[in-house]
């Protein structure tokens, strides 16, 4: 037995000493994506900050989602908030996050209310189409399947991307925003806000029309998602989004579904063709924010915060199940 155990520590060293080679010469595992800063995109008129996430192997072909901030919010903290970038790695497809900057509105809100900033190919509104380019080219994305969304002014720039560039978006969710032209129709933007423009759904839909001269379609569909104790900007803003995208679809102001989703009352207005063209949420409750919520289920995302609002609700999730994103 002794010349036996002799003659195996030799092999039972060697196989030590080679398991731990291998561990140690082994490839360092893949590291996250993680968002990114892209200059240089565009003549960029808005002066706005282009940040962008793109999942790890990401294949040619798949959706770019763009995400817009609300006031006093960023892109990053906007990114891992909503869920967006959750959503990204599990369904795969690529997030553009415009940045606003302080030089442009001290607030870091999206100026959903400049006449120069919310035109084709002016201000803001150019920026944020050209970082749509530029993520279209070097993901090899499908232009068939962009989307916009945004929250409060991010949600009236969302607009403002429908009705200023409706060619180049499948989609819009709107959260806590604002009907194209309502600052216009108001008056002011706080009047909008805090009280409502007081127009009928064809000049509402004009205003979308006369953003695109001489464009008949194919338009965005649009999602809405609204608190009923939002005084921020206050819950007749989607009565007016309703009345100005059903409207512009050539579709009824009668709900074709009316149900509960989590608890919450749901519509959906569907067009000529008989496909969604407006869906609303109306969150019971909910003050102004981005619905949300935390946790591993299937339909769960986001993070808990200032202005993300834990309602049992992950807009970010029902917006891409709406989009066929996963």
């Amino acid at each position: 037995m002794t010349q036996t155990r002799a003659a195996l520590r030799p092999t039972v060293l060697t196989a030590l000493l080679a398991a731990l080679l291998s561990v140690l010469l082994a490839p360092a595992p893949a590291s996250a994506a993680s968002l990114q800063e892209v200059t240089g995109f565009g003549s960029n008129p808005g002066a706005l900050k282009m940040y962008r996430y793109v999942p790890d192997g990401l294949p040619a072909g798949r959706p770019v989602v763009v995400a817009l901030h609300g006031c006093t919010q960023n892109a990053a903290g906007y990114a891992s908030g909503t869920g967006w970038t959750t959503l990204a790695d599990r369904w795969g497809f690529s997030v553009v996050l415009p940045q606003q900057q302080s030089g442009n509105n001290l607030s870091q809100c999206f100026n959903w209310f400049e006449p120069a900033d919310i035109r084709r190919g002016q201000g803001e509104a150019a920026s944020i189409a050209q970082m749509v380019d530029r993520q279209l080219a070097d993901v090899s994305g499908d232009p068939s399947r962009v989307y916009v969304t945004g929250l409060s002014a991010g949600g009236g720039m969302t607009a403002v991307m429908m009705a200023t560039y409706p060619e180049k978006f499948a989609a819009g969710g709107i959260v806590a925003g604002l009907p194209y032209g309502c600052a216009q129709a108001a008056g002011t933007a706080y009047v909008c806000m805090y009280v409502g423009a007081t127009q009928t759904p064809a000049q509402w839909g004009d205003r979308v029309r006369a953003a695109r001269p001489g464009y008949t379609g194919p338009w965005p569909a649009l999602t809405v998602f609204q608190g009923t104790a939002d005084y921020t900007v206050k819950p007749v803003n989607m009565t007016a989004l309703v009345d100005q995208w059903t409207n512009v679809h050539g579709a009824d102001r009668t709900a074709d579904v009316g149900d509960t989703v989590a608890g919450y009352p749901h519509r959906v207005y569907r067009g000529p063709g008989g496909n969604a063209v407006v869906e609303t949420y109306s969150l019971t409750g909910m003050g102004h924010g981005q619905p949300v919520d935390p946790g591993a289920g299937d339909a769960q995302c986001g993070a808990a915060g200032a202005y993300f609002l834990d309602v049992n609700l992950c807009a970010a999730y029902r917006l891409g199940k709406a989009w066929q994103l996963g």
